[in-house]
């Protein structure tokens, strides 16, 4: 389909879908990251209800770019788990700084040489951090919310009511991780 009201060259469209995409670079659409997507659906190689992280505000943006109309995410790429955040676990962080050089977004706080901390507002839960570490301190907490699941691992005594007035579960990794409530930014 030859999109409509976009004069140009196929460049320029592709910069403009790659510009809605969330640049979190996750591949769950099957492309190994944004720019490729957005070439692809550019030249009518994959359709615009690939990508899981961007949700509908991204599905509709394309479709009004390309003049298409608004469908579902595909059934395919539905049932990836939206992402979590990044939990670094501080006690057996070497203060390497390889997730600080490949976070895309600076959700990683931290200097070499001392300890890492994610700042779970920035973090988009793409994963990156986690291949660069040497010691395997970096894991992701998936759940709908993960900033309580994590502020109840570092601060026991505080509860986190979730719907229906029930607290929050612990993922069974959790009780691992350290009791300091101020080592992350919540």
């Amino acid at each position: 389909m030859t999109p409509r009201c976009l004069p140009g060259t196929t460049d320029s469209l592709i910069g403009r879908i790659d510009a809605l995409l969330p640049q979190i670079q996750c591949a769950q659409c099957g492309f190994p990251g944004c720019r490729p997507y957005a070439e692809a659906i550019a030249k009518d190689r994959a359709d615009i209800n690939r990508c899981p992280p961007g949700g509908e505000d991204t599905l509709r943006a394309l479709a009004d770019l390309l003049g298409r109309d608004t469908k579902p995410l595909d059934p395919r790429y539905a049932g990836i788990p939206s992402p979590g955040v990044a939990f670094i676990d501080e006690a057996r962080c070497i203060g390497c700084a390889l997730c600080i050089q490949v976070c895309p977004f600076d959700a990683i706080l931290g200097a070499p040489r001392f300890m890492h901390t994610v700042m779970t507002a920035e973090c988009t839960g793409c994963e990156l951090c986690i291949t660069p570490c040497p010691v395997d301190c970096i894991r992701m907490i998936f759940t709908p919310r993960a900033d309580q699941v994590i502020r109840k691992a570092l601060n026991p005594e505080e509860t986190g009511s979730v719907a229906n007035g029930q607290h929050a579960a612990s993922p069974p990794h959790v009780p691992t991780m350290p009791q300091r409530p101020d080592s992350i930014f919540l």
